[in-house]
């Protein structure tokens, strides 16, 4: 019974579907007409080497450059940030380690041990009498290391700029390699300086200038 209403049905079914199987052939076709607004792109325009370092003399700084490119590699895979949170900035640094940005995947992972971090995130104001503590926790903090200043108030004091108990920046405490303007500054421009600080790390040279010594 059902195969002779299938029977029936078939040839109407098939009339119906046939009237859009050639419209969409036919703009298919009509578009293919069309000139594309993308650019053609050669092969050798769409290679781009990972390393930086392409520019060697020898076989042997082709042999350091590429040690370098490994060892930058892992460094820039495996960046984990000092959970160092002062202030406000601090709400948007927990955000940026959360589910939506998941920065783990990154390989951005937050230690809570100077000792097994290489990241120190100065997150908000920061005060004279917590001056001693940021510089003691940034010696603690394993070589080779880096700090992002996140925050008006630790890029400059910000709003606490003339209080009596607020450093002017806390790059008058430790050495600063990125700062990150805003107030608070978004999760995403937290982000964003990991990335740029990725990007500093690939192009770091420590064995080839040992290497030129």
């Amino acid at each position: 019974m059902a195969l002779s209403v299938w029977s029936r049905r078939l040839p109407s079914l098939l009339q119906r579907v046939t009237p859009v199987v050639t419209t969409i052939n036919t703009t298919t076709t009509s578009g293919s007409n069309q000139q594309s607004s993308v650019p053609s792109t050669s092969p050798q325009e769409k290679y781009k080497p990972y390393s930086p370092f392409q520019e060697t003399s020898s076989r042997a700084e082709w042999a350091v450059a590429r040690l370098d490119d490994l060892l930058n590699w892992g460094r820039k895979g495996s960046l984990w940030p000092l959970t160092f949170g002062l202030a406000c900035c601090a709400v948007e640094m927990m955000q940026c380690a959360a589910a939506r940005y998941d920065i783990d995947r990154l390989g951005i992972v937050f230690r809570a041990s100077p000792r097994q971090a290489d990241v120190l995130i100065v997150a908000g104001t920061l005060t004279n009498k917590m001056a001693p503590a940021l510089r003691k926790v940034y010696d603690q903090v394993s070589a080779s290391r880096w700090v992002i200043s996140m925050g008006s108030c630790a890029n400059g004091g910000g709003y606490y700029h003339y209080s009596y108990s607020v450093v002017r920046g806390c790059d008058r405490i430790v050495p600063v390699d990125l700062y990150v303007p805003g107030c608070p500054p978004t999760a995403e421009a937290l982000l964003y300086a990991l990335l740029q600080l990725q990007r500093k790390v690939k192009n770091m040279k420590k064995i080839q200038m040992w290497y030129r010594k």
